[in-house]
């Protein structure tokens, strides 16, 4: 891990610094998947990369099995722009009193603050969820909602982001959570990237997530297999729920059955979340005019793209293709010498 040099009074910290809230009985995947995201050298992808620290108490156990070698006390994660707080040993005990002050001050000091998984407790027991949209695994949302009814608690999202507090559902959503943050401060073809070399999907639906809205379908065998490439590749066509039906020789009731189970969503918002990441990536990897974004992506006019793009991701296409067009292309895969794997491609 890189150390956080200390912050300076009246000097924000540097924008790449993550901190990790550590505390005893801290669960393993938890904890992996923000080392894995944040923690590991991807300068090769984007420089610089974030400087990742872990902050707890000297022994802390993870999982029960090992013992952690923290790099900083918990008075350390002010110090950091991004704290992140892994999922804890039990929701049927509070939180630890110093993780909680600790979890407070960085977030009056201006970290944005995440939550992975029953790490969501340790922010509702900090007050930052109050009056907030949150998420934490399903199988403890109802305990998050009793325990703390200021919280509008939504069990059926991979994550919520809420601005400067993020939360996150349970294992795989961690995973979804980080690349999501690197997603925000990169953009999605340096997210991309990084997933690639992970080999988990970039993106899945993530609740009121602001660049990740596409569900993606489940990776096992189904009915709409044969679907999916075949709408991908008339994106730039008006097509109906029937048009999707009617290829997929079923009823349009039993489409919306089916695309519920696999994407969670209906064809229609699946379909209209394809023409978005479609237009996201257009923007940041061509200099094609809106006009011409909007007719390959069967939006129509600029005007309706403009108006969709907005109302989804908060942002008009222009402001996004400012903020994202002049990243470098990242490579398809960074060769780490760990074996002969072939580039992954979407």
């Amino acid at each position: 891990m890189t150390p956080v040099a200390p912050a300076v009074a009246g000097v924000p910290p540097a924008r790449n610094t993550v901190a990790l809230a550590v505390t005893d009985g801290v669960r393993h995947f938890e904890l992996g998947a923000p080392c894995e995201v944040f923690g590991v050298d991807w300068s090769e992808i984007a420089d610089p990369w974030y400087e990742l620290t872990v902050c707890g108490p000297v022994g802390a156990r993870v999982g029960g099995r090992f013992r952690l070698e923290p790099d900083h006390g918990l008075d350390r994660l002010p110090d950091a722009r991004t704290v992140i707080v892994p999922a804890y040993a039990t929701i049927d005990e509070e939180p630890p009193g110093d993780l909680i002050d600790a979890v407070r001050a960085a977030h009056q000091a201006g970290a944005r603050v995440v939550s992975l998984c029953t790490g969501a407790f340790v922010l509702a027991a900090a007050g930052l969820l109050d009056g907030r949209r949150a998420t934490t695994h399903w199988a403890h949302a109802k305990a998050l909602a009793t325990r703390y009814p200021a919280v509008r608690v939504d069990p059926d999202v991979l994550y919520v982001d809420d601005g400067d507090v993020l939360t996150s559902a349970g294992k795989a959503a961690a995973m979804d959570l980080c690349l999501h943050l690197v997603r925000l401060d990169h953009g999605s073809a340096i997210a991309n990237a990084v997933a690639r070399n992970l080999v988990v999907p970039p993106h899945r639906p993530g609740g009121q997530a602001q660049f990740v809205t596409t569900p993606l379908p489940d990776p096992r065998p189904h009915p709409l297999a044969a679907l999916f490439p075949w709408v991908m590749a008339r994106l730039d066509q008006a097509l109906t729920v029937q048009d999707l039906a009617r290829q997929a020789n079923m009823s349009p009731r039993n489409l919306a059955r089916h695309f519920h189970a696999v994407t969670g969503t209906t064809p229609l918002r699946w379909l209209h979340t394809q023409r978005i990441h479609r237009a996201q990536e257009l923007l940041e990897s061509t200099d094609d005019s809106i006009d011409t974004i909007a007719t390959v992506t069967g939006m129509g006019t600029a005007a309706s793209l403009r108006r969709h793009f907005n109302r989804t991701l908060g942002v008009p296409p222009d402001t996004y293709r400012r903020t994202f067009r002049r990243r470098p292309d990242p490579p398809e895969y960074v060769n780490r010498g760990a074996s002969s794997q072939a580039p992954l491609r979407d």
